[in-house]
């Protein structure tokens, strides 16, 4: 730790921040933290993303990818790589978590994140060359969190590998309805944590964006379904239909079927993910926070459950994790 405090101490000093007053700004689910740097008038954020466990590289290529293209991503006022040290512009303080939860209206934060991802799906005409594709590997592997992490914690033993290969078997004949859609840039977290409200920036310009670094190329329904199903707060069922609308008015030759599997079949693997992600971070990590969060990522599976497309995993999951037993599970230090 003091080795990295001094390490941290030596960047911020040659990018002429060293006597600035720092405060931790947040962390989240990665080994990435946070820090606002004040040096009266100006601000700054130092992300800490440690080696070997975080690498900012995609960070840095992806927001210098969405900067080109016309979108609020932090500007990058200096970097050191190798040391997984950046410090980049500060947006402040109005995430739209925050926003809402101070009353700010719904529908209009919502039409501008929507609006955004009709612009970003518009606008880039070619899969960048640094940008990874979302493929069946990669799914997949998110998927079977729910399996792996998940049905143990709940059951009291590791699943059968008999059982785990038959789940992945299933989702890959579930995939390719979710491929039915063009491909764009999915930012993977698009939510309202990483969603802030700028002043003094116009239309789309007043969405920053935040935690991209995971980005890839892959259907356009994927952020949708991150922004409109949300692991962390409830979106009123009339919102998210207004705008999955809001969206498919935009793209008026998008087949109106095939967008709907892909959405229901994503939702799903999204959102079993989630489950297995949170039951990880808790039992791994030591952070039973998201813990609570398990009882709404149910309910927005049953949700997706209900297309047609989706009938194998309805089945499947109410052989092997029926209604009963899709609960919280006990964090380690209250077992």
């Amino acid at each position: 730790m003091a080795e990295r405090a001094e390490l941290i101490a030596g960047f911020l000093a040659a990018a002429g921040w060293g006597d600035a007053a720092r405060r931790t700004l947040a962390g989240d689910a990665s080994f990435r933290r946070y820090d606002r740097l004040e040096a009266p008038p100006f601000r700054a954020v130092l992300m800490d993303a440690p080696p070997p466990q975080e690498d900012v590289r995609p960070f840095l290529a992806i927001a210098r990818l969405l900067r080109g293209l016309g979108f609020s991503a932090p500007g990058i006022l200096a970097e050191d790589v190798a040391a997984g040290l950046l410090l980049l512009e500060d947006f402040g303080d109005a995430t739209y978590t925050r926003l809402l939860a101070d009353g700010a209206a719904e529908e209009p934060l919502y039409a501008l994140a929507v609006d955004l991802l009709v612009a970003l799906h518009r606008g880039l005409d070619a899969a960048p060359p640094q940008v990874p594709p979302y493929d069946d590997e990669r799914l997949l592997a998110e998927a079977v969190l729910l399996v792996d992490w998940y049905l143990p914690a709940m059951t009291g033993r590791a699943a059968e590998p008999g059982l785990r290969e038959e789940y992945l078997a299933l989702w890959r004949r579930l995939l390719p309805p979710a491929r039915g859609v063009p491909a764009s840039l999915v930012l993977r977290d698009y939510h309202v944590d990483n969603l802030m409200l700028l002043d003094g920036r116009e239309g789309i310009a007043a969405c920053g964006l935040l935690d991209f670094q995971d980005a890839v190329i892959g259907p356009v329904t994927y952020d949708l379904v991150s922004l409109l199903e949300d692991a962390r707060r409830d979106v009123p069922q009339a919102l998210a239909a207004a705008m999955r609308a809001r969206y498919l008015a935009a793209f008026p030759t998008l087949d109106r079927a095939a967008f709907a599997a892909s959405y229901a079949v994503l939702g799903a693997q999204r959102n079993c993910k989630i489950v297995g992600i949170f039951t990880r971070l808790s039992r791994r990590d030591g952070k039973g926070a998201y813990l609570a969060h398990i009882p709404r990522v149910w309910r927005l599976i049953e949700g997706d459950l209900a297309h047609p497309a989706l009938a194998p995993l309805a089945r499947w999951l109410d052989r092997h994790i029926p209604a009963d037993r899709r609960g919280i599970p006990s964090h380690p230090s209250a077992a």
